[in-house]
């Protein structure tokens, strides 16, 4: 059993939208396939990977560093020989290899990336989903039958509106979501506080609401939404601050009651535990949004739920960003407590598969091998152009 060949692709996921702190018009995403050895249905065990919206694609650290570091490496020593399969976590040991601890920056992409392929190659060799897979290991072979998802939008679009913002939140609500977000901190406080408002009016009470500042607000800032939002009893309140300014986020919790998500930013275990440590987050109520796709892949996001749970914290208070298969598996399969959802935004590579149906912000998962890349016809066909042909 070995890794035959990993192939690597730069694709564009380019848009017009923007958040508060960035625009989307360069956007690309990296997407690779680990090709092993191993047959099933008469083909090659292909896993496939991508990196989660928001970071740049990562070919060339790929290329430079983490694919031939793998590919040079004894092909038995990434073996799980207990098991019959490769092994992530000897993989993720050998890509890291000569590299120093600290700087959680763009290499975390990079490794999240791969690590992504080679779990839905190990998923697809042992002929179970990957969920299943991560709960009969991991969770004494208890999985999730569904899990919560709120559908992500709400991004600042040139020509759309106020009325463009609730045509979109009426669409996430007609196709079965309960829970949606949008942004702010793009626009002046007063016209934000307009626009949430307005998707209100779609969307209801604000428990089915949630703003996302991306990181954009110094303090007082952040108290003065704080203290705008506060009265409408959102369902979260996320990132207004830089992610790694942990003093920002324990102050701003001493003036707003309501909950709070942070965490998307924050690429290792060790980033992840100064938040808990030093963020003021409350354990009880606060959500935690750390993408295993950005930060090292399954095999560190795993060491991240042993930390929290070593500092109190439930699996159920974290909801991945990336809005896509991957985390989706995860949370049905280490017991997280929901998924962001791209119903729209960031295509093909965001949303479900294409038989997975929303009712009331539930979705379940495909009885397909692998994460079920296979079941999604339009990323399907692009991870086969882009990597097969």
């Amino acid at each position: 059993m070995r890794i035959s060949e990993i192939r690597e692709k730069t694709v564009s996921i380019a848009s017009p939208i923007a958040n508060a702190f960035i625009d989307f018009s360069k956007m690309t995403c990296s997407v690779v396939a680990v090709v092993t050895n191993q047959v099933r249905d008469g083909k090659p065990v292909i896993g496939f990977g991508f990196n989660s919206n928001g970071r740049y694609g990562q070919g060339a650290l790929m290329r430079d560093r983490f694919i031939p570091r793998l590919m040079e490496a004894d092909p038995a020593s990434l073996i799980d020989e207990a098991n019959d399969n490769l092994d992530p976590f000897a993989i993720w040991r050998t890509m890291m290899t000569n590299e120093k601890p600290g700087g959680h920056g763009e290499r975390s992409v990079a490794v999240g990336t791969i690590d992504m392929a080679v779990w839905d190659a190990v998923a697809k060799i042992e002929e179970k989903p990957l969920y299943r897979l991560l709960a009969d290991r991991y969770r004494d072979g208890v999985a999730d039958d569904s899990v919560w998802v709120y559908a992500a939008g709400g991004y600042y679009h040139p020509g759309k509106e106020i009325e463009g913002l609730k045509d979109e939140m009426k669409s996430y609500r007609d196709r079965g979501y309960r829970v949606c977000k949008m942004k702010i901190g793009l626009a002046p406080l007063a016209d934000d506080i307009s626009r949430v408002e307005a998707a209100l009016e779609i969307v209801g009470e604000g428990q089915n609401l949630c703003v996302d500042a991306n990181g954009r607000f110094d303090l007082d800032t952040a108290i003065a939404y704080a203290k705008a939002l506060e009265p409408y009893d959102l369902y979260w309140y996320e990132e207004a601050g830089d992610p790694l300014d942990y003093a920002l986020q324990a102050e701003l919790s001493k003036h707003y009651s309501g909950r709070m998500a942070t965490g998307e930013n924050l690429f290792s275990m060790q980033d992840a535990r100064n938040l808990v440590r030093y963020g003021g987050m409350n354990r009880a109520q606060d959500i935690l949004q750390f993408d295993c796709a950005l930060s090292y892949g399954l095999v560190e996001y795993m060491r991240t739920l042993d930390m929290m749970a070593e500092n109190g914290w439930s699996s159920r208070r974290v909801v991945p960003h990336g809005g896509h298969q991957m985390s989706l598996n995860i949370a049905a399969g280490l017991h997280l407590g929901g998924n962001e959802s791209y119903p729209d935004v960031f295509q093909p590579f965001g949303g479900f598969a294409d038989e997975v149906e929303v009712i009331d912000s539930q979705v379940g998962l495909p009885d397909a091998p692998g994460v079920g890349f296979e079941r999604k016809a339009a990323l399907y066909e692009l991870l086969r152009k882009e990597l097969l042909d």
